[in-house]
């Protein structure tokens, strides 16, 4: 077999075999194969496309290149949930308690953010006293235990897809569907997981920028879930805009437990209910979606979803007090008020510019070896769709030096009024089980 001759077989649209997409695979893994044939390789895919079983099988020799963490000495259904990412996107913190709470097991690994905010473990790490290492004992057993554990991403998972994806990024073949679904399922997969849930975003703030972009990603990812044997669901969102209020780390804790308490922006809260509702339907809790909504929204209700948290961050060594107050998480020195300019409806407030405010406000990283402040960030007080009068406050901004001058400005930049009555979007857009 030669690399040479797969290239011209991809190149002309014809199906690799499951041995030939192997031998790629592993031949760059090992360093066998250079860069500049494996480069070849990914345009010849990015223009060809792969059918079902190419992708499903891609996904498993990336899946198979590196460690697999086995889940199954804990009890139940292992569901993992997935979201192509986003600004405000604190879903993680809230669902894991609330699914938890419904006696699905949440095995969840998570990173670190590059870019708006930090990510899962960040925001965790804005929890005084909080660790997320954990031994494999120990990982199973408070999972069996509260049906709830987070721990970093570690081991070698997955090293082809991490070779692969340095290599896109420089070779303009980053937006390749089948490219993007395998990188993406063979994470789940390794880590784990019988079912998985994901959460395709789509709009300004999303790296999929249209709808349709981001069904034919959605559909692509459920159905290498079906081939490679996980249940798998996806829905598709609008992340047009901020998801929720808050950007920052401490601030979206804070959003998080209000949301827990019944008491969190309707578009976030609005969001875990239906991914919530298919990780208990496919943890095997609940036999329809309609079944498994109302079980959440019970568990949020009778408190039950906030006593998972406690104790989750308990047993991981953080302070269950924040549960109570989220005051004692870390608070900025200094408070901003972004007033409007103009009475009007908010008709969009670009996700991207706004996270890249909290960014510049020191919420997120601009390298890998940027340091994050925990305690700083924005809120927003209005969404797209609100009537603003002329100086209400449009946001707060939650910063630890006086000279925010270009957060301010950017965010300003990033909320755009209109003298017309504006629609609010809807959030999700599809849900895609087939």
């Amino acid at each position: 077999m030669r690399m040479v001759d797969l290239i011209e077989k991809k190149r002309e649209g014809e199906e690799l075999t499951p041995a030939e997409i192997r031998y790629v695979i592993e031949g760059y893994t090992k360093g066998d194969i250079p860069d500049y044939q494996m480069s070849s390789f990914l345009m010849a895919v990015y223009f060809q496309d792969m059918t079902d079983a190419e992708r499903a099988e891609l996904t498993m020799a990336m899946v198979e290149s590196g460690d697999q963490i086995d889940l199954s000495p804990i009890e139940g259904i292992k569901v993992d949930k997935h979201s192509t990412g986003g600004v405000g996107d604190t879903t993680t913190l809230v669902l894991g308690p609330l699914v938890a709470a419904c006696g699905v097991p949440v095995a969840k690994m998570s990173g670190r953010g590059l870019g708006h905010t930090g990510g899962t473990i960040d925001k965790l790490e804005a929890i005084t006293g909080f660790h997320t290492e954990l031994t494999p004992e120990q990982f199973t057993e408070q999972v069996n235990e509260l049906k709830l554990a987070v721990v970093g991403q570690s081991g070698n998972l997955t090293p082809a897809d991490k070779k692969l994806y340095a290599l896109r990024d420089v070779t303009a073949t980053v937006s390749s569907i089948p490219l993007i679904a395998s990188s993406i399922m063979s994470k789940k997969i390794a880590s784990g997981a019988d079912a998985i849930v994901l959460d395709v975003k789509t709009g300004d703030g999303a790296f999929m920028k249209t709808p349709e972009e981001a069904e034919k990603l959605a559909r692509a990812m459920v159905r290498i879930g079906k081939e490679t044997g996980r249940q798998t669901m996806a829905i598709i969102s609008d992340m047009s805009q901020p998801l929720g209020y808050a950007i920052g780390n401490s601030l979206e804790v804070k959003e998080a437990i209000d949301t827990l308490k019944g008491e969190g922006p309707q578009d976030l809260t609005e969001l875990c209910l239906v991914l919530g509702s298919q990780m208990v339907v496919l943890g095997g809790q609940a036999d329809s979606l309609e079944e498994a909504r109302g079980k959440l929204e019970e568990v949020i209700r009778n408190g039950e979803a906030l006593r998972v948290f406690r104790a989750f961050v308990e047993r991981q060594g953080g302070n269950p007090a924040i549960a109570d107050d989220p005051d004692l998480l870390p608070q900025a020195a200094h408070t901003f008020t972004l007033e409007a300019e103009a009475a009007g409806w908010v008709a969009d407030i670009v996700a991207d510019d706004a996270g890249t405010a909290a960014m510049l406000l020191g919420a997120g990283r601009a390298t890998k070896e940027s340091e994050i402040d925990l305690a700083v960030g924005l809120v927003l007080h209005k969404k797209v769709g609100d009537r603003v009068e002329q100086g209400e406050a449009l946001a707060t901004i939650y910063a630890n030096s006086e000279d925010i001058s270009e957060a301010k400005e950017l965010l300003k930049k990033s909320i755009l009024i209109s003298g017309d009555e504006v629609k609010a979007p809807e959030l999700i857009l599809e849900v895609v089980t087939g």
